[in-house]
């Protein structure tokens, strides 16, 4: 083993270890090896931080500061408004005093640095108006040295920070650490081609950042970093937070590039890190990543059901979204209901690898209308789990509310007409006695959350029941297609440890909620017979996400199921004008859709009025001609 090696297996060790003599050797180690490394030794600290939590956002960002000093390393490095954590939202408007106590909590740390510098990202109030600077502290010699502020703010998908940040004038600024000169950026600002700090001027750069992740963009930033590393001939440090914040799901993957733009050093993805580099002595080491992060580098053009090489990285970014989401809120454990289907059999193999099997109860609430097979599925996938499980039916539940509903409803019509002649309120009765049972388990339980298992097919057409199956305190499976999530199910089959915990028949069975009979044919509705086919239906939403096609280009342009299968026009215009209608009329529920975290795409997480009507369909200049002269 090399001394590189012996460096990196003791970083190693040190972040596992929780004994005080283990970590003082381990220091001693790491600094004897280090010294042919002097003048330029960095700290890469990929942290993830609690959003407004800075007192145990300070703590960590201690524990890395005085780890670098033991090691005596010139400088550490933070990511991108690390003492708050990022996002914080409208909490900063609302809660005014996590400005001040950030502060506070800045100057206390700066009080503890030495020789080794740190820069940590904090909330910096601007004196002229109520807004704050997303600004970076260069700490040293027991205080503050400078202040860079970031000038290119986030105004996309994923956050707003326009609404409490200001822009800074000037991108970027210049720091001597120990004889180099360090030009340090905060996020996009390091991208902006009027960043004079990225031109050549520096022996070192440095970009705080808080990137959020999904798929594709892992690539683009890749290529920006190298670039810029390239054209300037300057070596660049890139730390970025890890791990997720409600919708937003950080990837961490740090990098570090040598002046020629080729990658020397690589912080995991989805994991806590700090890394050692040098990066004018090539000290560094490339943590692999999940795997489909690199597939995702170069996007498809054409819609695809080749899933599988998404597969890990969507399912690191799951189980991230659901131990930050009840570890961060102080939730601990989960219940949700078994059906036998495929959601609620992906939702609970996630929840029990991500919280612990000790932790998941599942529950199987049949109605009459549940078949034999879909009782036995969940009981297997349980067992094969090793999850808590129980029974419960809904019958007496639901033939006392059906009962009660049914006496009101007649009363009513007495007096109020518009009664519909064909009704879904039983079908929703059965959803809703299912979700009075995990809610109540919840209200009885510590630390107990119910799970909303929805997928995002479903939620696109509004197929799901308020205060039923979309009713919970989370929603892990929210930004998943229907078509993605049976690949899922038979890659955590052959991945997990425990293989094949996921009966066969659950994967073979056509969806469907098991609410309703269909009359056609006498049996359980199936879900595709009530929308299209999940084939279909997924496309369209691939195409609106990624392509931004509107109705008009998806009628002439050629799905992939029509490759396949033989699709009528007239059937293709019935599914699209299909699809259409129920995403308008499913916009209120998807305002009240629990929180998830986004994996695949931004757009999912849009933002629309409830009460819009858009007008899907082009019009021509002279159909507007025509219904303007008939006014």
């Amino acid at each position: 083993m090399n001394n590189i090696e012996k460096i990196y297996n003791l970083e190693e060790k040190f972040q596992i270890t929780k004994d005080k003599k283990e970590t003082e050797q381990i220091e001693q180690g790491l600094k004897e090896l280090l010294k042919p490394y002097k003048q330029g030794l960095i700290g890469v600290a990929q942290i993830n931080p609690i959003a407004g939590d800075i007192e145990y956002n300070s703590k960590k960002i201690v524990k890395y500061i005085k780890h670098a000093q033991n090691i005596e390393l010139d400088l550490v490095v933070f990511p991108e408004l690390s003492l708050t954590g990022y996002p914080i939202g409208d909490a900063i408007s609302r809660y005014q005093m996590i400005i001040q106590e950030n502060i506070k909590w800045l100057n206390g740390i700066a009080e503890i640095t030495n020789n080794t510098h740190a820069i940590v990202g904090f909330l910096e109030p601007d004196e002229k108006t109520n807004k704050c600077y997303n600004s970076a502290a260069v700490l040293g010699d027991g205080k503050i040295l400078n202040i860079i502020r970031k000038s290119t703010l986030n105004d996309n998908y994923e956050f707003n920070d326009n609404r409490y940040i200001k822009s800074a004038e000037a991108m970027g600024n210049q720091n001597i650490i120990n004889g180099l000169k360090y030009g340090i950026t905060i996020g996009d600002d390091c991208l902006n081609k009027n960043n004079e700090f990225c031109k050549g001027n520096s022996d070192i750069l440095i970009n705080c950042s808080a990137s959020v992740f999904y798929a594709g963009k892992e690539q683009l930033k890749c290529n920006a970093l190298s670039n810029i590393a390239k054209q300037s001939s300057t070596p660049l440090i890139y730390v970025n937070q890890v791990g997720a914040i409600d919708n937003a799901s950080f990837a961490g993957i740090s990098k570090v590039y040598n002046s020629e733009g080729n990658l020397i050093a690589q912080a995991e993805s989805f994991n806590e890190q700090f890394l050692i580099v040098n990066p004018v002595k090539n000290l560094g080491k490339i943590y692999p990543q999940a795997k489909g992060i690199e597939q995702t580098y170069e996007k498809e053009d054409d819609f695809t059901l080749d899933y599988e090489p998404d597969m890990e990285r969507t399912y690191k970014t799951l189980i991230q979204g659901i131990k930050d989401y009840f570890g961060k809120s102080g939730f601990k454990r989960a219940v949700l209901g078994l059906s036998g289907g495929l959601d609620s059999t992906v939702c609970a193999v996630l929840l029990a690898d991500a919280l612990g099997k000790e932790n998941v109860l599942g529950i199987s609430m049949p109605s009459k209308i549940t078949s034999d097979l879909s009782k036995n599925d969940a009981q297997v996938l349980a067992q094969n789990l090793g999850i808590k499980f129980s029974q419960a039916p809904i019958k007496e539940m639901f033939e006392t509310t059906n009962n009660s509903l049914q006496k009101l409803f007649g009363e009513i019509e007495k007096n109020w007409e518009g009664r519909y002649e064909k009704s879904y309120t039983p079908d929703n009765i059965q959803a809703r006695s299912r979700a009075m049972f995990l809610w109540g388990i919840s209200n009885e339980f510590a630390s107990c959350l119910p799970i909303a298992t929805s997928d995002k097919s479903e939620a696109y057409m509004g197929y799901a029941t308020i205060n039923g199956d979309m009713s919970g305190g989370y929603a892990p499976i929210a930004d998943i297609t229907k078509t993605k999530l049976f690949a899922l199910a038979k890659w955590m089959n052959e991945n997990r440890p425990e293989k094949n915990a996921i009966p066969q028949s659950v994967i073979e069975k056509r969806p469907g909620a098991e609410l309703a009979i269909d009359p056609k044919t006498g049996k359980p509705l199936i879900a595709e017979d009530a929308l299209m086919p999940y084939e279909f239906l997924d496309e369209v939403i691939w195409r609106i996400e990624n392509k931004k096609e509107n109705y008009e280009n998806m009628l002439t342009s050629e799905f992939l199921y029509e490759k396949t299968h033989s699709v009528t026009p007239e059937q293709k215009k019935e599914w699209l004008n299909k699809f259409y209608r129920r995403m308008a009329s499913a916009l209120y529920k998807k305002s009240i859709m629990p929180p998830y975290v986004i994996v695949d795409s931004p757009l999912y997480n849009f933002k629309q009025p409830i009460t819009s009507k858009i007008n899907y369909n082009n019009i021509s200049q002279e159909n507007i001609r025509e219904k303007l002269q008939q006014i």
